[in-house]
């Protein structure tokens, strides 16, 4: 039996401690395709994660210009308080005010609704809290100058006089 053993061709005994070289290959490729799909699987996040933020900054970059614009809006208001229903004047500071106020909402801008809603610190600042039989605890009785969100994001918070119990 000793003899069987050794009449083996050595070629044989050779590629058995040699590994195949087909299937070094097959092992090769399969190493390079998940590397070729991680790296595309990457490639995507990248992209998806670029186009967020490039989004993200031109929302941001928008906002800062829109709120430029606020203290205008506040004057027009003002003013608006302060004419006389049937003065001239008055309806060109209308206009111009409805105008500013187009511009906004055709750019997502909607004003924050504040008078008889109940106190929110995420969108409204109490600049004074008054004592009120005709309001609930909580509530804005005032507001004193609007507030502005694009989207979910906070431009500027509504600035509000509360309701405290009596």
């Amino acid at each position: 039996m000793a003899e069987a053993l050794n009449d083996q061709d050595p070629q044989q005994q050779q590629d058995e401690t040699q590994p195949d070289p087909l299937e070094e290959l097959r092992r090769e490729r399969d190493a390079l395709q998940d590397r070729l799909l991680r790296t595309a699987a990457e490639f995507d996040n990248y992209r998806k994660r670029m186009d967020r933020e490039r989004r993200d900054l031109a929302e941001y970059t928008a906002g800062e210009a829109i709120k430029d614009l606020f203290p205008i809006i506040d004057n027009l208001e003002r003013a608006l308080q302060a004419a006389a229903q049937d003065e001239p004047l008055r309806k060109g500071v209308e206009l111009i005010h409805k105008q500013m106020l187009e511009i906004l909402r055709k750019r997502g801008v909607t004003p924050i609704e504040a008078l008889g809603a109940d106190f929110d610190p995420n969108v409204h600042e109490a600049v004074s809290h008054e004592e009120s039989a005709e309001h609930r605890e909580g509530e804005v009785m005032e507001e004193l100058q609007r507030g502005y969100k694009v989207g979910d994001r906070l431009l500027r918070p509504a600035m509000v006089k509360v309701a405290k119990g009596a």
